[in-house]
């Protein structure tokens, strides 16, 4: 089951099917999906999030392998403004996008915080890992700024097309060292 996070500026609220018509309106921006899985349709079907929730995320998230959030300011919390998710999947196990307008203000590295704690403390995995493309440099230093290290690359498909792929990891001793730094 998927908990209710909070930060010192969000609320990371479970996933459900009524934020479909939110996200539609805030996720087919070429500059939110163009590093995303190339699983992700381009361009962007009127109904692609409701598709997606119904069909993909919320059947992983009932099946106990996926765990999905919407991000909320606490200042607003009635409008989500991106979504985060953890997953057991080989070396992807966390993907998330943000709103436009609400980039480059530190809102996502919180969110992050939030669930990696979740996926080393109340999960017990023992490792994290995350696939980016090699020129998503935004994301790259979000891994950098958690505490994480780029173990490799692969090409992988992405929305943009075949592009380099970074492999990012972090293990619970290192996170734990982490936040003890941090604090």
């Amino acid at each position: 089951m998927t908990p209710h996070l909070e930060t010192s500026r969000l609320i990371l609220r479970p996933l459900a099917l009524s934020d479909a018509e939110q996200t539609q309106r805030l996720f087919p921006q070429w500059e939110i999906v163009r590093f995303l899985n190339a699983s992700v349709p381009w361009p962007y079907p009127p109904d692609g999030a409701l598709s997606f929730y119904r069909d993909v995320a919320l059947p992983a998230v009932e099946g106990g392998f996926e765990w999905h959030w919407t991000l909320r300011l606490k200042s607003a919390p009635g409008l989500h403004i991106g979504t985060i998710l953890l997953a057991e999947q080989a070396d992807d196990n966390r993907g998330f996008w943000l709103g436009l307008p609400w980039q480059g203000r530190g809102l996502m590295s919180e969110a992050l915080i939030a669930v990696t704690d979740f996926w080393f403390g109340a999960l017990g995995r023992t490792t994290l890992r995350t696939k980016k493309a090699s020129g998503n440099m935004a994301s790259i230093r979000l891994s950098e700024k958690t505490g994480m290290r780029k173990t490799g690359t692969q090409m992988h498909h992405f929305v943009s097309g075949e592009l380099p792929a970074e492999i990012w990891e972090i293990n619970a001793d290192e996170w734990a060292q982490h936040i003890r730094e941090r604090a």
